[in-house]
């Protein structure tokens, strides 16, 4: 089973909730851009949310230093002290769920840490599992 972040587009107004507990929590300051959830404006009140589905693979795939990786319970993950910063994982995900700030040593991404889904006031994120792929 894999642990990710589902998103719920239809739900979500906008409010940003989500990127600022994402970036106070891992970058200890609001700002979207350093949100590994990203809230896209559709126009006429439409949102579409981004968060890593855990599954696709293809950053893992594409990292030439093995830097990210998915662990035993199949969550994907960036190991910054092994990263080179190519920034090739970014380049190649198809969502752009892979995010890199300037000046940081590595990408990153959803963690599925659950926080964003606790805070969202609209219940437009959610922590929840699915079986993997072979």
């Amino acid at each position: 089973m894999i642990k990710y972040l589902k998103t719920i587009d239809d739900k979500c107004v906008g409010c940003m909730t989500c990127t600022a507990v994402c970036s106070k929590l891992y970058f200890k300051q609001e700002n979207p851009a350093r949100s590994a959830i990203q809230v896209n404006d559709l126009g006429k009140g439409a949102f579409h949310l981004v968060a890593c589905d855990q599954e696709c693979r293809l950053c893992v795939q594409e990292c030439p230093v093995q830097a990210v990786t998915v662990t035993k319970g199949g969550f994907v993950r960036v190991d910054k002290n092994a990263c080179v910063g190519c920034l090739a994982c970014v380049a190649v995900c198809p969502i752009g769920a892979m995010r890199y700030y300037p000046g940081e040593k590595a990408p990153f991404k959803c963690v599925a840490c659950g926080a964003c889904a606790k805070e969202c006031p609209k219940q437009a994120l959610e922590i929840t599992q699915k079986e993997e792929r072979a």
